[in-house]
């Protein structure tokens, strides 16, 4: 068991390869790509319930997840949603609790794992990204891995009461490391900056092809 996993998350962890390779063939691309210590952010494309596990088992290491606040209302998840290193995220509005969390675990060496446009594609198709991610690259400079997940929607779309046993493939994209100047506002204007950051993060989880299409 790797020394960054509780028993719990392992358990899980190794549960959810299992499925993912035998009901869905799942594959990751480009492995060698995913940085394996200290600070990342992993920022996937979002079509399906399945993405966290999907993106989570791409990484050796246990990585921070975000979850609705409201599932730590039902009493067993309350109880185990800690040990998969979820961080609490209220929904309905800007959650600051939630931010300084996955702030202070990027400053701790953590992976986290980021969506960008914040909900699951209603058919599949990338949608706009917030700039939630921007601000969280300006405050921890922490390096960003694009990932793009295929099939996840057809597997299980959004709103869907079945489940489809479709291939699944995750893409891994090269790492993006920010200079302190292009962390650095013009004119102090940070909010330009953090769209300008997520949308280089967006741009380069479109880029992301699979195999067969990128002849």
């Amino acid at each position: 068991m790797p020394h960054s996993m509780n028993f719990i998350y392992y358990i899980f962890y190794t549960f959810s390869q299992i499925v993912a390779h035998a009901f869905f063939q799942y594959r990751v691309i480009h492995p060698e790509r995913m940085i394996e210590s200290g600070p990342l952010i992993l920022a996937a494309n979002h079509q399906s319930y399945f993405d966290p596990p999907l993106a989570g088992i791409a990484s050796r290491r246990a990585i921070y997840f975000l979850a609705r606040k409201t599932l730590l209302t039902v009493p067993i998840l309350k109880k185990l949603l800690p040990y998969f290193q979820i961080i609490p995220v209220d929904r309905d509005g800007t959650d600051r609790t939630a931010l300084k969390h996955i702030i202070a675990r990027l400053h701790e060496g953590n992976g986290v794992l980021l969506f960008p446009e914040g909900t699951r594609s209603p058919d599949g198709s990338l949608q706009a990204a917030r700039s939630g991610i921007g601000l969280i690259i300006a405050k921890t400079q922490a390096p960003v891995l694009p990932m793009r997940i295929f099939g996840a929607h057809e597997a299980f779309p959004k709103n869907a009461k079945k489940i489809h046993l479709h291939p699944i493939t995750v893409v891994l994209g090269n790492p993006i490391y920010f200079t302190e100047n292009e962390l650095t506002p013009s004119h102090g204007n940070h909010r330009d900056l953090y769209q300008h950051l997520t949308n280089r993060v967006m741009d380069a989880i479109t880029q992301l092809k699979l195999p067969e299409a990128s002849s």
